[in-house]
């Protein structure tokens, strides 16, 4: 089994766990840091819609809180489940785009498309034009 492969098991069983009574779209995300240590988020919904958050961003955190604000990531890994239980393609959004470029410039993003396959792209292909910005600069 390849670390892709892994990485995304990891991300279909971190769906399970979501919470999304609204939508009924489960998401899970893992991410796997330059220290090889994999850290797990799904989405999280909330009736007042714009304070839940998504999967990716939630693994994301729980990598900071766990290595701190030197965090590198080098995979990500998304994976989504519909209301049907079918496996769904769901890239990351435009704001978790720019979250896993933060910490990841290098960073390849992986996620199942409608044939069954995987697409692993890196993250600059997902996000060609990214927010930089340099304090004081």
């Amino acid at each position: 089994m390849s670390d892709t492969d892994e990485l995304l098991d990891a991300a279909r069983a971190a769906r399970l766990r979501a919470y999304a009574p609204y939508s009924k779209l489960r998401v899970g995300s893992a991410v796997r840091s330059a220290s090889g240590q994999v850290y797990l988020g799904c989405n999280v919904e909330n009736a007042a819609f714009p304070i839940g958050g998504c999967a990716e961003h939630h693994a994301i955190v729980a990598a900071v809180m766990a290595e701190g604000p030197q965090l590198r990531l080098t995979a990500v890994a998304v994976a989504a489940l519909d209301d049907d239980d079918r496996e769904v393609p769901i890239p990351p959004c435009g704001a978790c785009r720019q979250f896993i470029y933060e910490f990841g410039p290098e960073a390849e993003v992986s996620f199942p498309v409608r044939s069954g396959e995987v697409l692993s792209l890196p993250i600059t292909a997902l996000l060609p034009h990214t927010f930089e910005f340099e304090p004081g600069g």
